[in-house]
């Protein structure tokens, strides 16, 4: 996902990782402490796979993240609001949140932090479809993709795509060590296409949403790559970049059509 959709190559002008956010918020937010061995970053890929339930994440902040917000919060205990604040203190790019509707139901949802906006509606869409339909493919594996790539082969990948986006190498569930733009292609957009299908989405936009995923990896221009041609090409500020990017995205076309 992360090499896939980045968009976010530069910082104050200087061209920095393929998807700059993940670094920038972490060290924005980069209070290191350590209780008992545990490392406390506040932004962070977590420390490993949850095993048994999300109960882990909340017992993890409890017992390694001293408390930020120290507030007494007037509200019903049953609504667990001094969890639920500790937890909004503490940034995992996969992060368990509790919530509660207005009829005052709980319930327990995944943030995946990840993806930057845009370009476009379209590619948004496209996103948030490869995202789902990845997602209930892996997660309906007879072996757990957990069980087969030890958790620092997945944090080592989510900063490899982080840093070099599409020209990322990537350690796989199989121990291989593959081109993500070949994992992509070969493997994840088509699994994510079919797991889509058995979830009775509508053929023509599935086939939408992962054309777009797949011209878009298959080209290698996703919008931090746009960027870094469009200012390459016209020697540009920030300022004018952004303009164009704004017309750009105000055609509705998806990024990996855009001109330069």
């Amino acid at each position: 996902m992360v090499a896939a959709c980045a968009n976010s190559p530069f910082l104050f002008g200087k061209e920095l990782w393929e998807e700059t956010r993940i670094p920038l918020f972490e060290q924005a937010i980069g209070l290191q402490t350590a209780e008992d061995g545990h490392p406390s970053q506040r932004v962070t890929f977590g420390t490993d796979y949850v095993r048994d339930s999300l109960f882990e994440c909340f017992e993890e902040n409890r017992t390694a993240y001293p408390v930020l917000l120290p507030a007494l919060l007037d509200e019903a205990q049953d609504r667990i609001p001094h969890l639920r604040l500790h937890n909004g203190t503490i940034w995992r790019w996969n992060r368990p949140l509790i919530g509660f509707n207005a009829q005052g139901q709980p319930h327990l949802r995944i943030e995946h932090r990840v993806v930057p906006s845009g370009p476009t509606v379209r590619d948004c869409i496209a996103n948030a479809a490869f995202f789902c339909g990845l997602l209930h493919e892996l997660g309906t594996t007879a072996t757990p993709a957990e069980d087969q790539l030890e958790f620092a082969d997945a944090r080592s990948n989510f900063y490899a795509a982080a840093r070099q986006g599409l020209d990322a190498r990537i350690k796989w569930l199989d121990g291989e060590i593959l081109p993500i733009k070949q994992l992509l292609l070969e493997t994840l957009i088509p699994a994510a296409g079919k797991r889509l299908e058995k979830l009775e989405i509508d053929g023509a936009n599935i086939e939408e949403a992962m054309t777009i995923i797949r011209e878009r990896v298959a080209s290698g221009r996703n919008g931090s790559w746009w960027q870094r041609a469009y200012r390459a090409r016209h020697q540009c500020d920030m300022n004018e970049l952004t303009r164009a990017y704004l017309v750009n995205q105000q055609s509705g076309t998806a990024v990996h059509q855009w001109a330069l």
